[in-house]
């Protein structure tokens, strides 16, 4: 399994979100480049990055610091964050970006998330938000009546590389992960699903590696890895011994 530390980027600030509250945002480093090239010296070999100016706004003021991340040999990045065009998509690709996170897109434009997959095949991420079971679209601002379980079974055999599934009632909140609600919805497809939200002890990490038959094969975390609570070095050690 695969340990992805999330850089969340607000104003060009690495921040955390509690339950994806733009007005609970804590700021955790002001230099994310620093922060990334920290990630990948403790072993990290992927980095987690949403653009929440471009999932909240609908616009990025985060291009450059994201260029200059990709910069970093070695470490490959997955971007989310209000990329709602396949030219937003085309230009990411090719600037180094190795997955394309897609979430508000999946539920307006399904035929975008398609044609991505067809252009790049293995490159696209579905990223899925959910709230009571109930996806959630635009930063988290706004609650849709489909259901994560309905909306995947609608991408199945398109050739998407994974499923990020966001349980938002536990992001942020450092109160341990959905393992069960996780495992579950993994068993509903075989797209590979990246767990995300709540991450917050090595026993988190533990209950979900048990968990890696289902279909889960990476694990999201922020807040802990920020304030110590996760030792970055353990965790890989953890789900790739």
């Amino acid at each position: 399994m695969i340990f992805f530390p999330a850089i969340d980027l607000i104003n060009g600030k690495c921040v955390r979100l509690e339950q994806g509250d733009p007005n609970k945002a804590t700021i955790f480093d002001d230099n994310p480049l620093k922060r990334a090239r920290y990630f990948k010296r403790l072993g990290c070999r992927w980095l987690h990055i949403v653009d929440l100016d471009g999932a909240l706004r609908g616009k990025s003021i985060n291009h450059e610091i994201v260029k200059n991340i990709l910069k970093i040999k070695g470490l490959s990045i997955q971007l989310g964050g209000g990329i709602r065009t396949i030219e937003s998509v085309d230009l990411w690709i090719s600037l180094g970006v190795k997955r394309v996170i897609l979430g508000t897109v999946a539920i307006k434009n399904p035929h975008l998330v398609k044609e991505a997959c067809g252009k790049y095949p293995g490159k696209i991420i579905l990223g899925i938000d959910v709230r009571n079971g109930r996806v959630a679209i635009e930063g988290w601002k706004k609650q849709s009546e489909i259901k994560a379980l309905d909306l995947i079974k609608k991408f199945d055999g398109i050739g998407l590389s994974a499923v990020v599934y966001t349980d938002i009632s536990k992001d942020g909140l450092l109160k341990g992960p959905s393992v069960e609600e996780t495992a579950n919805f993994a068993c509903s497809t075989k797209i590979p699903v990246i767990a995300s939200g709540g991450v917050t002890s090595k026993l988190d990490l533990e209950a979900l590696k048990e968990k890696e038959e289902t279909g889960i094969f990476g694990v999201i975390s922020g807040r802990a890895i920020y304030d110590g609570r996760l030792d970055i070095e353990e965790s890989i050690k953890i789900l790739d011994p």
